[in-house]
């Protein structure tokens, strides 16, 4: 069975997060929500959430897929963070999946992974994965070897589904959407 963590920081976005921790779940893939924070992780619009796992508590090891949500200041707090650092950096050392959707993708240039990758962003943001040596793309969801990249709360879905396609194959993926009635709004 395939391993997912979601890593949420005070001020994360609750559709980004709990959206693809929904579809994953769905999909059968373990999925942890890990916390910056022991007792809980608010999000911007003060959902607050119990994570599973407190950040110290996990290992990239553990996981085939490292996942941020964005949301604000909830990617500032994980670009700040040297544990979320470390963990995305030694994700990408071991080519595991590495997944961010919103402002999120700016902690992955931040972090150095983006270098001469496409991906996107939330609009106005373009140029922080510029400096981070990355090619700007317009699409809804954007995928470039283990990187996967989306550009905000109404993209969510769109991103739930690609990682669920990547992590628990394209069958099981189209199962779930349907489930979710994807065709009825996404055509």
């Amino acid at each position: 069975m395939k391993r997912a963590v979601v890593i949420l920081a005070n001020g994360f976005e609750e559709i980004e997060a709990l959206s693809v921790v929904d579809i994953l779940r769905r999909s059968n893939i373990q999925t942890d929500i890990a916390g910056t924070e022991r007792e809980f992780v608010e999000g911007s619009h003060g959902v607050k959430i119990i994570p599973d796992k407190h950040l110290d508590e996990i290992s990239v090891d553990d996981y085939d897929a490292v996942i941020l949500p964005g949301g604000s200041p909830g990617y500032i707090n994980l670009k700040n963070n040297e544990k979320v650092l470390d963990l995305v950096k030694t994700a990408n050392e071991k080519g595991k999946l590495i997944a961010a959707i919103c402002a999120a993708p700016t902690v992955l240039a931040h972090a150095g992974v983006l270098k001469g990758k496409r991906a996107t962003v939330y609009p106005g943001m373009e140029d922080e994965l510029r400096k981070g040596g990355a090619e700007f793309k317009e699409d809804p969801v954007v995928i470039d070897g283990n990187v996967v990249t989306s550009r905000g709360p109404s993209t969510a879905l769109l991103f739930g589904w690609k990682l669920s396609e990547i992590l628990a194959g394209k069958d099981k993926a189209e199962e779930v959407a349907g489930r979710m009635l994807r065709d009825l709004v996404f055509g």
